[in-house]
């Protein structure tokens, strides 16, 4: 009995094994769908928000990668300079907000130390499409907040009526200056007593905003007051004080000022941006623009630079999708479409000497200027320094004021403001 019980247990445990190694029935699918598994994370759409009246480019590049990938883009135009981030701040936390926005770079640091934007995880391959200055404008803290768009900054800008071909030097600029200012008409003129377009002498003679530390912008660190710093303002002093810039140029009506002088054809040459080639064109001024001459020495003239960029919004439930897209967007093929729709210059380094710019004498200027430019730092702090920076440069230009007094006290009111409104 014992013998024939063993023998039963022994067929039931060999049944068990043979059924164990039989083939197994495929476990359904999460939902009803069909959708395979690697699928499931991948959105319906990516919500993307674009400055006002330059959608239309994306037309194109959204079809192309809803093609490529099966996702739809939704594209919303929203002001950028002032909207932008303040509709994020709302729209971002109540759910309804975009995947990607696009900002002008100064306003990353603040954005990222709020939380509304996350940090991109690309590779060193993506970071190497873009010139390591725009990248280092889409950096904050030593992280990646962005990929660039496109970069602006001032340029040399000429009637070639008035001025044949581009002076070698700053100091060759300066006595074509001398001899063709008289009459009501200029050799040259800039916005010096805006820190924005000041910042490419003064920086261009050694003074900074802010140094760095570990990688990172130092707003401890203030370079505005120092030898460098008050050598460039000893050097728009001189131009002021020479008559060679005429006081209406002096203030917020400036720019107005020196614009409409150079439309009725008064100034040979100008320190402006691509923004203003518009107005030039449509005055009828047959224009040239190039790099800025350097100084004797070699030493370039350091203009700020912009960077306008596309950002993943930290509320975003898609991040790795989002980010995808921007790498699509910003590579070579379309970062060129989007300059031939949109005029506004890319900083692919590939493209530099594509005929698309290498044949546009703004759009070149604006690229190889950009390759000695200084991004407009993108920390908070960098608020701090408008306001104190335009006084003393005015009290200098008006003779109110020597350059070293007038820095001194920008930088003892700036070194307050940042204590008082950004110490931890």
């Amino acid at each position: 009995m014992k013998k024939g019980w063993s023998i039963f247990m022994m067929l039931v445990l060999m049944i068990g094994a043979l059924a164990a190694c039989g083939p197994k029935e495929e476990n359904p699918v999460s939902n009803d769908t069909g959708k395979k598994t690697e699928d499931a994370s991948k959105p319906e759409k990516l919500v993307v928000w674009e400055d006002k009246d330059k959608s239309g480019w994306l037309e194109k590049v959204a079809a192309d990668f809803e093609k490529e990938n099966g996702i739809k883009i939704e594209v919303k135009e929203v002001e950028m300079a002032t909207k932008m981030k303040e509709q994020l701040r709302l729209d971002g936390p109540a759910g309804t907000g975009p995947d990607i926005i696009t900002l002008p770079h100064d306003q990353i640091g603040e954005l990222a130390v709020q939380g509304h934007i996350a940090e991109l995880n690309v590779s060193d391959d993506v970071k190497a499409t873009f010139s390591e200055s725009s990248i280092a404008a889409q950096s904050f803290d030593g992280k990646l907040y962005g990929l660039p768009k496109s970069a602006e900054t001032p340029v040399f800008i000429y009637n070639k009526a008035l001025m044949t071909e581009v002076p070698a030097t700053m100091e060759d600029l300066y006595a074509f200056a001398k001899a063709n200012t008289k009459d009501g008409k200029y050799g040259f003129l800039a916005l010096w007593d805006n820190f924005y377009f000041a910042h490419a002498p003064i920086a261009g003679n050694g003074g900074y905003v802010f140094g760095e530390k570990d990688g990172a912008l130092n707003p401890q660190d203030l370079g505005l007051n120092n030898e460098g710093a008050v050598k460039g303002t000893e050097y728009i002093q001189k131009w002021y004080a020479e008559k060679l810039f005429p006081n209406g140029i002096i203030g917020e009506n400036g720019g107005s000022a020196m614009d409409g002088l150079f439309n009725e054809g008064k100034v040979a040459s100008v320190m402006n941006g691509p923004w203003a080639f518009g107005g030039m064109k449509d005055a009828g001024i047959e224009f040239g623009a190039a790099p800025f001459p350097k100084f004797a020495d070699g030493t370039p003239m350091k203009t700020f630079m912009g960077v306008k960029g596309w950002h993943v919004s930290s509320y975003s439930k898609n991040q790795e999708w989002a980010t995808k897209f921007l790498e699509f967007i910003t590579n070579d093929e379309n970062a060129k479409y989007r300059f031939e729709q949109t005029a506004e210059v890319p900083t692919n380094v590939a493209l530099v000497d594509d005929p698309a710019i290498a044949e546009n004498e703004g759009a070149k200027a604006v690229a190889l200027q950009t390759q000695d430019a200084v991004p407009m730092p993108n920390i908070p702090e960098m608020g701090e320094v408008w306001a104190p920076m335009a006084s003393a440069l005015q009290t200098v230009v008006t003779g109110k004021a020597e350059p070293q007094a007038a820095l001194d006290s920008a930088v003892k009111q700036i070194e307050q403001n940042i204590q008082q409104n950004h110490s931890k």
